[in-house]
């Protein structure tokens, strides 16, 4: 997707989650109520801007993986 104005041109670029495997997905919805909701959040924040969120709510590994890193009330 591209935005235009009259100051700059902006590409958009499209990004994917992958999980390891089934289990890890099973056990991500298995998180207290709280942490679910945390993780939906930020897991739509990571595909409309990168995995790159920042401290406090990721964190690079390296190799282009990042930490997810959750907290909730």
């Amino acid at each position: 997707m591209t935005s235009v104005n009259i100051f700059v041109i902006l590409f958009t670029m499209e990004w994917e989650i992958s999980y390891y495997n089934d289990t890890l997905q099973q056990e991500i919805m298995s998180l207290p109520i709280g942490m679910q909701a945390r993780y939906i959040h930020l897991t739509r924040r990571m595909l409309e801007y990168g995995p790159n969120l920042g401290m406090p709510h990721t964190r690079a590994m390296g190799d282009g993986l990042f930490e997810l890193r959750l907290k909730s009330k």
